[in-house]
């Protein structure tokens, strides 16, 4: 083989290489162009423990009740007050009155 024809098989497959390097090339650069065009994943959603409908009115019903139960205590105990003051002042005034009835003589 001739010097001549030997650079010219050389020559011959340097292109094929040239050819088979750009076509790699290609396929990595759209590769890459697909995989930056996808969307990242969400991050999955926090699921949230719910109650029934009915379990939340019961949990309301049962706060109002026991509040509306403490206020009515809380009257009365206010009412029972209100009676001890007026019964201590009572008592008070009577006492008084003896003493200074004692204390004429």
């Amino acid at each position: 083989m001739t010097d001549l024809s030997k650079a010219s098989a050389d020559a011959v497959e340097a292109a094929r290489q040239g050819e088979q390097f750009a076509l790699i090339l290609a396929a990595v650069q759209a590769a890459q162009l697909i995989q930056a065009q996808q969307p990242t994943p969400a991050p999955p959603p926090v699921a949230v423990p719910q109650q029934s409908s009915a379990g939340a009115v019961g949990k309301w019903l049962a706060i109002g009740a026991g509040a509306s139960m403490f206020m009515i205590t809380v009257a009365f105990a206010a009412v029972a007050l209100a009676i001890a003051s007026a019964c201590i002042a009572l008592v008070a005034l009577v006492v008084y009155g003896i003493y200074r009835d004692i204390r004429k003589r």
